[in-house]
């Protein structure tokens, strides 16, 4: 193996060889050598085997392994000085396998490491962003569960950072379509990311773009599908998916499909929804998100059914008053319990889907339902009112919260 003055003596005969380099293929092996000696010669190697790289085609291969054997060193500077050069290597076919390099070497637990990976990275992408994303999605696809974290992440966070002129709508397409094979497969987290990233993306901005991505959370959650309220990963997924597609809605891009999954699928076992996580009210969160979507769906082919569905939920929490004894009191001990949060969500929801069917409490089969929804909204407003009044006086200090 060459000694530190070897290395020096062939790195000076392949600089001063200038448009002659590719002649000196000896001395630049003796370079590839370095990689087998000590602290010094590993460190010099590390820097002059990316230099001459280019010139030696046919050592391709054997300079990249050198290299990589460099990155995985027990000595921690000679780890950096390797990583911080390996972005030279990235030239022609060489960029995707360097990308993939990277993107294993995102698992480094140094930090000063972890930001020179990130580092050359993003300079190679800005050489070839389709070249760089192939690596990275390769690992995303195949590598081991905390490469494929930080391969997410580092999508997810460094995308924003690149110039315009390097995302073009090829890149773009390519991010797309690989995110894709990735959602066949993602926990809730990695989902909530990859929306990130794609929700992101210029070519996706458009009113055809936000249908693709509803399109993708359709898909997702699992829509056609019955759910099944006593998983709570089925529950989690439904509710990420919901969260994600709430901010995709507009005019002209429908939430028909999900609302009509929630009157069909959901409301009918509502109160069988087991939570995904301590401390969340799912019910409440489902009635949430029903609200935030109705406002936006188009068309319902079973519009009167599903009227139906919500107006019998509704009225599940708008109790009847309490009947009273010949002495005016109470026939039971307890006033029935208001779900506010829950009958303003479902009212809202009943309100922006009745809009549709203006009919569905009028006439007179209707008149007997009408009459009895009334009594009830009238009885559940006292309650508010009476519940404004002490929270007013709790807020003045007077009372404490009920």
């Amino acid at each position: 193996m060459p000694t530190v003055e070897e290395l020096y003596r062939n790195y000076g005969i392949l600089a001063d060889a200038k448009d002659d380099v590719s002649k000196h293929r000896a001395a630049y092996q003796v370079i590839l050598d370095g990689v087998k000696g000590g602290a010094k010669e590993k460190r010099l190697a590390a820097q002059f085997i990316p230099k001459f790289f280019k010139h030696f085609p046919d050592l391709a291969d054997a300079a990249i392994n050198a290299q990589l054997d460099l990155c995985e060193d027990e000595d921690v500077s000679i780890r950096r000085q390797a990583i911080k050069e390996l972005s030279q290597f990235a030239t022609g076919e060489n960029l995707p396998r360097v990308a993939d390099i990277l993107a294993q070497l995102l698992q480094s637990d140094d930090s000063a490491e972890f930001n020179l990976v990130n580092n050359a990275l993003l300079s190679i992408f800005k050489i070839d962003g389709k070249g760089t994303l192939g690596g990275l999605f390769s690992q995303i696809l195949q590598g081991e569960d905390i490469v494929r974290e930080r391969a997410i992440k580092f999508l997810s966070n460094k995308l924003k950072t690149v110039p315009e002129d390097v995302m073009t709508k090829e890149v773009e397409d390519y991010i797309f379509s690989e995110s894709k094979k990735v959602l066949d497969d993602v926990t809730g987290e990695e989902f909530v990311l990859f929306m990130k990233i794609l929700s992101s993306l210029k070519t996706l901005q458009t009113v055809s773009g936000r249908q693709q991505l509803v399109d993708l959370v359709s898909e997702q959650a699992g829509l056609y599908q019955t759910l099944n309220p006593a998983d709570p990963d089925s529950v989690d997924r439904l509710l990420q998916c919901m969260r994600q597609a709430v901010p995709l809605f507009s005019k002209n891009v429908h939430s028909t499909k999900f609302v009509t999954y929630f009157c069909e699928q959901v409301l009918p076992i509502l109160s069988s929804l087991t939570s995904p996580a301590e401390g969340i009210d799912v019910q409440l969160e489902v009635l949430k998100l029903l609200a935030e979507m109705s406002s936006f769906c188009g068309d319902m082919d079973k519009l009167e059914s599903n009227l139906n569905k919500l107006f019998e939920k509704l009225l599940e929490y708008m109790p009847l008053p309490p009947e009273e004894v010949e002495n005016g009191e109470n026939s039971s001990n307890e006033e029935p319990k208001l779900q506010f949060s829950y009958v303003e969500c479902l009212l809202f929801s009943f309100h922006q889907l009745g809009r549709k069917n203006p009919d569905f409490l009028t006439g007179k089969v209707n008149a007997e339902k009408l009459k009895d929804f009334k009594i009830r909204l009238q009885y559940f407003a006292r309650g508010l009112q009476v519940y404004i009044r002490q929270l007013r006086l709790a807020l003045q200090g007077n009372l404490g919260m009920p």
